[in-house]
């Protein structure tokens, strides 16, 4: 076992050298000493010791500004720190306290008392760093071993299948799950007042969705339905929960999800108010394309939606989908394969002008 190191400042001489002397025999400690303040500081600053004893009343620096000048440095503010004080002293130690020392003693003290004092507060910063230290381990998680507690999670939890245009929530009910898309597609929307929909969002396979009501602790506030047949995996919100509090990194994962569907949807809120239909038909073609490549740099690809999802996801008519789809077929951006649109360049769809 290593030794721990201590570094004992104190200015008078007998004290000091016979409480290094006890510390010395135990031979579980390398002792440092110090004669006055000013020293101390420089030795802590230099060797870093795992505890400090140190006097009150002292010259060129007395214990109080030992530990000041200690607490500004981010390599010596979290050594264990015990005070030795005169009895005559101790209606000071709630000052010595409130500026971050962890124990003190009074002189004289016996062997006994010194080394307890001493194994108990390094047990506790022993304990304090392992703290700590799980902390930033749970924090940290790389997106492995994120994706690892993720998938046991959703192995947990029971699946559902949905048939297409099947609810899967409504805007009011509280909520009970997350969701995770095994198979399938789903689609979030709002109803206008009228009665026609704006898709909010649309969720493929490997994404989960429904988290944001149960993040905020609100009902929900938006609709769900399976855009085609899929099978959903049911986490129940209280497992969720139990893995957030254990790991916070997974907590960091959804609070970024979260800041993403926001700002996605105000991108999608200013299109409404400024992207002619034009241009809002074929941003909502390249939306629903990029969530159906599996290769970020695939240009080409067939994606499957029926035209009331396309209006309701541009906030248009559907006599103006068939409209803007039969232009973009003209200027060979695409073309209709039954029910299915095929779109030639997924970065040509995002030039279109207004």
């Amino acid at each position: 076992m290593n030794k721990r190191t201590i570094l004992i400042i104190e200015d008078n001489f007998e004290i000091r050298e016979g409480t290094a002397e006890i510390l010395t025999l135990t031979g579980d400690y390398n002792v440092i000493t110090a004669e006055n303040g000013k020293i101390g500081v420089e030795l802590a600053l230099k060797h870093v010791p795992d505890l400090i004893l140190c006097d009150i009343m002292m010259p060129e620096l007395d214990g109080y500004g030992v530990l000041y000048m200690l607490n500004k440095y981010e390599t010596t503010k979290h050594i264990a720190f015990i005070f030795l004080t005169a009895k005559s002293e101790r209606s000071d130690m709630r000052k010595a306290m409130e500026m971050g020392a962890d124990d003190y003693l009074v002189k004289p003290f016996d062997d006994i008392e010194l080394l307890n004092a001493i194994e108990s507060r390094l047990r506790k910063r022993d304990s304090l760093q392992s703290v700590a230290l799980h902390n930033s381990s749970n924090l940290f998680l790389d997106e492995e071993e994120q994706s690892y507690l993720l998938n046991e999670l959703i192995k947990e939890a029971r699946v559902k299948t949905f048939k297409k245009k099947q609810p899967i929530y409504e805007e009011g009910d509280s909520p009970l799950f997350i969701y995770y898309v095994l198979k399938g597609k789903v689609r979030t929307f709002l109803y206008y007042q009228d009665g026609r929909e704006l898709s909010t969002g649309i969720h493929v396979e490997e994404l989960f969705f429904g988290y944001e009501s149960v993040l905020l602790n609100e009902k929900y506030t938006d609709n769900a339905a399976a855009l085609e047949d899929s099978e959903i995996a049911l986490i129940p919100k209280d497992k969720f929960f139990e893995l957030m509090y254990k790991k916070p990194a997974i907590a960091s994962k959804f609070i970024k999800l979260l800041s993403g569907n926001i700002k996605e949807k105000e991108e999608q809120m200013l299109g409404f108010a400024y992207d002619s239909v034009r241009k809002r038909v074929a941003n909502t073609l390249v939306n629903v394309a990029l969530k159906t490549v599996v290769d970020e740099i695939q240009d080409e690809v067939l994606i499957r939606i029926s035209r009331d999802d396309l209006a309701a996801l541009a906030g248009t008519a559907n006599e103006t989908i068939s409209r803007m789809l039969a232009d973009f077929k003209d200027e060979k951006l695409i073309i209709k394969e039954g029910n299915a649109i095929r779109i030639f360049s997924i970065d040509k769809l995002k030039k279109v002008k207004q």
